[in-house]
């Protein structure tokens, strides 16, 4: 991002993907991932300010158990974990992503926004 970041437009947009681990106790083991997407988060709320004075928004998605090849065999068990009991879907996370793209969302920046359906309330 920071090599990127003199190539951007004004008004641009810059969109991490980090996980609700961030926010919540991960997995035993998953310790590094989980400091590393909470590191995302952190990082985004600093690049916010940087690059507020160019007009370029810096936001974070912050995805729950979603259905990818890396969930492939644990769709079932992720999905009682959360309170609508069921994993994302792919679109879902890409819907807010593409949001976050649009002039609409030109006046949020440093924000991380967790999709997860409900499992970090």
């Amino acid at each position: 991002i920071q090599a990127s970041a003199a190539h951007l437009r004004e008004k641009g947009r810059v969109i991490t993907i980090g996980s609700n681990v961030a926010i919540r106790t991960g997995l035993p083991g998953a310790s590094v991932y989980q400091f590393t997407k909470a590191a995302v988060a952190a990082m985004v709320k600093g690049l916010a300010l940087d690059l507020a004075p160019r007009g370029i928004t810096v936001n974070n998605v912050q995805p729950g158990p979603t259905d990818t090849d890396i969930n492939a065999g644990n769709v079932e068990l992720l999905a009682q974990m959360s309170p609508l009991k069921r994993v994302a879907n792919p679109d879902e996370i890409g819907g807010l992503v593409s949001y976050l793209a649009r002039d609409e969302a030109g006046y949020m920046t440093g924000a991380s926004l967790t999709i997860d359906g409900g499992l970090t309330l």
